[in-house]
């Protein structure tokens, strides 16, 4: 009991398996816990602005190099497009040969779509590369931190994170304390509320297990295995190559982060977890600059497992609407994806969001099929998630090797250590 007590890790799994306990013998009471799982990535993402602007300013001002900054800024961004484009083409290679919608045969006139009204009009707004591009603009300062988006507050933080080596050392010591002063704050809090994450787990899986069931239809639960069996295989194969050639083992990796994984798995969101797997980074010897420009932005540019399932998808809607596309349309989905997918982190119903942007610019597919995948978004999110966190982790590790700005003897010796401490550091981690 008092290992329970302490291990946030058993906390969580213990309320994952509770939460499909109560979801499948009490279904009127296991809905009414919705709000449990809702209120604690509300809770969270209360903070993800504030945290990510105090760590990306604080990661540039400390590193006192523009020029560094930039040619890490670089690397980061090719290493995304890179990855992301394998991505993208593995979820095509699996759409294609295991072929998930075929057989299904739907009408499309006979689909509801109803729920599909606000996916679409948000959808509407990053359709194109030009919308995309301004919607990293805020209309003012403040307005980033209260919409909450990544990408806007990224640009702010650097821009101000530049402007901090620009101004007399006097002058931006002191601001450069107000926020590590702000920072250990926000850190705590985070630290507080990362205590209620099993609260928050058997929320949303009580509530997704009364009102999905265990069961769903064959096909769509096929595409489910075969989502979660391709994200798996990148995640050995892809991003356990990325870390072989850094010299670590991809194993050994995951262990680090289990803590972090387990509550990805309750709660579908990588958000809650951003805090600690930055302080972990750290740990394993990357230069603090490094972990404070790569992750932050990897949330908005480098979703791998969100990629898989933008090309997945979109053929698994064609192949269930009995479309045939062209190899034009791939590589128009290809193509445009690699766009669409940045503007995925931060916005409600993210996947359906960027699928309806996607599905929109090729004519022949009916975005009215995205009704098909609704039941399951949240089983799919689940692996997305992790995946995306992974690969978020594994591309700090491989920048900073190409930086030399990891200590691989020390990254070595934390994760061969047989029970690394983690449980603790969630709720006690500090950046």
């Amino acid at each position: 009991m008092q290992k329970l007590k302490q291990n946030l890790f058993l906390q969580v799994v213990l309320a994952l398996i509770l939460g499909v306990g109560l979801g499948l013998v009490f279904h009127d009471f296991a809905l009414s816990l919705k709000p449990l799982g809702d209120g604690f990535i509300s809770l969270i993402k209360m903070l993800i602005a504030p945290i990510v602007f105090c760590v990306v300013v604080l990661g540039i001002y400390g590193a006192q190099d523009i020029k560094k900054m930039g040619k890490v800024g670089a690397k980061t961004i090719l290493y995304f497009e890179l990855v992301t484009t394998v991505a993208l083409a593995i979820g095509i290679f699996m759409a294609y040969v295991f072929k998930p919608g075929a057989g299904m045969n739907i009408d499309v006139s006979a689909l509801d779509g109803k729920d599909l009204n606000t996916y679409m009009e948000r959808a509407e707004h990053i359709s194109s590369s030009t919308a995309f591009v301004l919607n990293i603009i805020p209309k003012t300062l403040f307005g980033a931190f209260s919409n909450g988006d990544i990408l806007q507050i990224l640009l702010i933080a650097v821009l101000f994170g530049v402007s901090m080596l620009l101004i007399p050392k006097k002058l931006a010591d002191i601001v450069r304390t107000a926020l590590e002063a702000f920072s250990e704050v926000f850190f705590k809090m985070m630290g507080l509320i990362i205590r209620l994450a099993p609260l928050g787990v058997l929320g949303s899986v009580a509530y997704t297990t009364a009102k999905f069931g265990l069961s769903s239809f064959a096909q769509l639960g096929y595409l489910v295995l075969l989502f979660y069996v391709t994200c798996i295989l990148f995640v050995l194969f892809v991003l356990g190559a990325m870390l072989k050639i850094a010299g670590l083992n991809i194993f050994k990796f995951l262990n680090y982060f289990k803590a972090e994984l387990s509550i990805v798995l309750g709660t579908a969101s990588s958000d809650s977890v951003l805090p600690q797997i930055m302080q972990k980074l750290k740990k394993l010897g990357i230069k603090d600059s490094t972990v404070g420009l790569v992750i932050p932005t990897g949330y908005s540019f480098n979703l791998d497992g969100f990629s898989i399932y933008l090309t997945l998808a979109v053929i698994f809607i064609a192949q269930a609407c009995n479309i045939e596309l062209s190899m034009a349309d791939l590589l128009s989905i290809l193509l445009v994806s690699l766009i669409t997918s940045k503007g995925a982190h931060g916005i409600p119903g993210s996947a359906l969001v960027i699928l309806a942007a996607t599905l929109s610019v090729i004519p022949a597919l009916p975005a009215i099929g995205l009704v098909l995948l609704l039941s399951v978004d949240w089983f799919i999110g689940i692996i997305r998630a992790c995946t995306n966190l992974i690969g978020n982790c594994v591309a700090a590790v491989v920048i900073a090797h190409w930086e030399k700005d990891i200590d691989h003897a020390q990254a070595k010796h934390i994760l061969n250590q047989p029970a690394p401490v983690e449980e603790a550091s969630i709720a006690d981690s500090q950046i």
